[in-house]
């Protein structure tokens, strides 16, 4: 745990620089520490034999220290003359004068107390330069992972003349050019999705006056065709209002989402099941609050993906979790489909994705469940896909019953 807690503070930029200035100043505390010493009291060789000259410059005598004298004691030994006269010598050691000096504190003491404190003075004078270097990178962090989780309108502080903030004047300007040319796509697309419309009234206004019998192939492949073209078109028009986030796009309200349940499993002949707890607040239904247009359309584009991929066997299941104000509505669409595979499983709800080897003949062009994804985040809510067991599909949408409206 400790291990855990000591990578996790070391993770940050700012505690890295941070502790390579405190070691940079210990090492050099120790290093200068070393050399003042031996340079303030360097070692002295012990003196082992002492010869005495005359005048002359004759050898008088040669005498020999003691080899156990303590470093500091003054030297103190006998000599023999060559005429037979003994002497004692005595070298004293010189003293340090008497007065204030004499209460000081040793060289270990001070000296070493004194680097400490610079030290510490150093560490705690860099702490908050680095803090500051590191808080503006931070910044920069924070507002690139807002813009590639989808907010193309975050922007990043760019304050100062260094290499930090020239990286954030480039991010804002790269940002403000791709969320100028999203929003002319998105644009482009919605005008070009409801002028679509109008020709296709026409045709279809067209194949209903010509005296074609109603079923003939042909007349039913170009009426199928027609009812998928106007579909999609519904479809990219919605996934436009939905990623503008217009806010008076779809209006809330309190809605009964069992009802709404039954209605579109009725339609494609699916089986309802529903789970709710017990108690005053359940009843016998699933009251949420949302939209009934958007959460109609996440219903039936769960249903209409699994009866796409399955040979029959559908059904939804609605449940409800927590308690209180942590109420969820759980709605779980099942299928004996082909599965999807658990590396895809995060892929489908992209835009206009299709698995491998989807063919035309299912129909579709990969925006359902991008719009089951949108509307359900809309609603603050979650959806993901699972394996059922036994084979086949489980996706899953989890929404919180209260008025959560996220843009």
């Amino acid at each position: 745990m400790n291990t855990q807690i000591w990578a996790r503070f070391t993770s940050h930029l700012y505690v890295r620089i941070w502790l390579a200035v405190v070691a940079t100043v210990a090492v050099l505390t120790f290093l200068v520490a070393a050399a003042w010493h031996f340079s303030a009291d360097p070692p002295q060789l012990p003196i082992r034999e002492v010869l005495i000259h005359n005048d002359a410059g004759e050898l008088i005598a040669r005498a020999q220290t003691q080899p156990d004298r303590q470093r500091g004691e003054d030297i103190e030994f006998d000599v023999v003359t060559n005429d037979g006269q003994a002497l004692n010598v005595v070298l004293p050691r010189p003293k340090r004068p008497p007065g204030p000096a004499m209460n000081r504190p040793p060289f270990g003491f001070s000296f070493g107390w004194m680097l400490g404190l610079v030290g510490l003075a150093v560490a705690l004078g860099a702490y908050p330069v680095m803090r500051r270097l590191t808080q503006r990178l931070e910044a920069l962090q924070r507002g690139v992972e807002r813009w590639g989780a989808g907010d193309l309108s975050a922007r990043i502080n760019t304050e100062g003349r260094d290499e930090v903030a020239f990286l954030a004047r480039r991010f804002n300007h790269a940002a403000e050019r791709i969320e100028t040319l999203m929003e002319s796509h998105k644009s482009l697309l919605a005008n070009a999705s409801h002028e679509l419309r109008s020709p296709l009234a026409r045709i279809r206004m067209g194949l209903e006056l010509i005296g074609v019998d109603k079923s003939s192939p042909q007349r039913l492949e170009i009426s199928r065709s027609i009812t998928e073209l106007d579909q999609l078109i519904d479809e990219i028009l919605l996934a436009s209002r939905l990623d503008t986030k217009q806010a008076d796009a779809e209006p809330f309200e309190s809605l009964d989402l069992t009802g709404l349940a039954a209605e579109e499993c009725a339609r494609v002949n699916a089986e309802l099941m529903a789970e709710l707890s017990p108690g005053p607040e359940a009843g016998h239904s699933l009251s949420v609050q949302g939209s009934p247009r958007l959460l109609r359309r996440l219903i039936r584009n769960l249903l209409e993906n699994a009866r796409r991929y399955s040979q029959g066997d559908i059904s939804l299941e609605l449940a409800q979790t927590g308690t209180g104000s942590h109420r969820k509505a759980v709605i779980k669409v099942h299928d004996r489909g082909p599965g999807v595979p658990a590396d895809q499983r995060q892929r489908i709800f992209e835009p206009f994705y299709r698995l491998p080897g989807a063919s035309e003949r299912e129909g579709g062009v990969g925006l359902g469940l991008a719009l089951v994804k949108s509307i359900s985040e809309r609603h603050g809510g979650t959806v993901r896909c699972e394996q059922r067991p036994g084979g086949g599909a489980s996706f899953i949408v989890e929404l919180p019953t209260g008025l959560t409206v996220v843009y």
